[in-house]
């Protein structure tokens, strides 16, 4: 189909309730999350959100502590978007979708203070510095939520090194990285007039329209909204509701992966 026959054609289901894969609006795709997926990493995890494929790593490593910050410890996020994963992915340098993509993640996840910093401070020289990579293996839509997910199992899940005589121990008995917390996102697209939860490579391009709302347990974190178009202060005010409700579901599944 050509893009003016697939966008008909999604506005026709949607305005039967309805979409491509048989979903309602606000439904998620079949998730499945699998930590432990990278073994020479401190911590890391596979997720599966319908056909959206992604990896997070995470590695622990000695650094120096930040001016501003000088008794804490660093997080950097990063994320890069495979060529294998999509037609449209190129390779070299990082994309502004990559960097927009690393943003909105480590937004949520420093906001609500999931790795807790001043647990990383060794003396005023070293601190730990936590890197967490990104990988999109496979595009199929909402890289948002599949990337906070995990990146989130994969810091939860992460073991934390030893330093000891000037030495980094990263075997034997190590306990978990600090972190406090659980951390999800709920993206919302506007596709033809209908607010939809966790869109697909189709309905993504034909969004007008995306809001990214990160919180935790207790309180919404972050929020990014991207594309041209805008959403009422009524539809904010839903979009709102509908992510600490479905946001339960992701953190029990997290939970569940982690054996939490």
């Amino acid at each position: 189909m050509n893009n003016a026959t697939t966008y008909d054609y999604i506005t026709e289901l949607l305005n039967k309730g309805t979409r491509e894969d048989g979903r309602e609006n606000l439904e998620y795709r079949a998730l499945s999350i699998k930590p432990g997926t990278m073994p020479n990493a401190e911590g890391s995890a596979e997720v599966n959100l319908g056909f959206t494929r992604v990896l997070a790593g995470v590695k622990v490593v000695l650094g120096e502590p930040m001016q501003d910050r000088p008794n804490e410890g660093n997080l950097a996020m990063s994320a890069e978007l495979l060529p294998l994963a999509a037609a449209h992915f190129e390779p070299g340098p990082p994309s502004p979708e990559a960097i927009e993509l690393a943003r909105v993640v480590d937004r949520g996840i420093r906001a609500a203070n999931i790795v807790d910093l001043p647990k990383l401070f060794i003396t005023e020289e070293k601190v730990w510095d936590v890197y967490v990579d990104l990988y999109v293996l496979n595009y199929d839509g909402n890289l948002f939520d599949a990337c906070t997910m995990a990146a989130t199992t994969a810091l939860k899940s992460a073991r934390m090194p030893k330093y000891e005589n000037d030495a980094v121990i990263r075997e034997g008995s190590l306990g978990k990285l600090p972190t406090k917390g659980l951390l999800s996102s709920c993206t919302f697209g506007s596709v033809a007039g209908h607010i939809i939860l966790d869109t697909n490579a189709n309905e993504e391009s034909f969004a007008d329209a995306r809001l990214t709302i990160a919180n935790d347990e207790t309180v919404v974190r972050a929020m990014q909204k991207g594309l041209g178009g805008g959403f009422t202060p009524k539809e904010v005010s839903d979009m709102l509701d509908i992510t600490f409700e479905k946001s339960k579901e992701i953190r029990n599944a997290i939970n569940k992966s982690i054996g939490e």
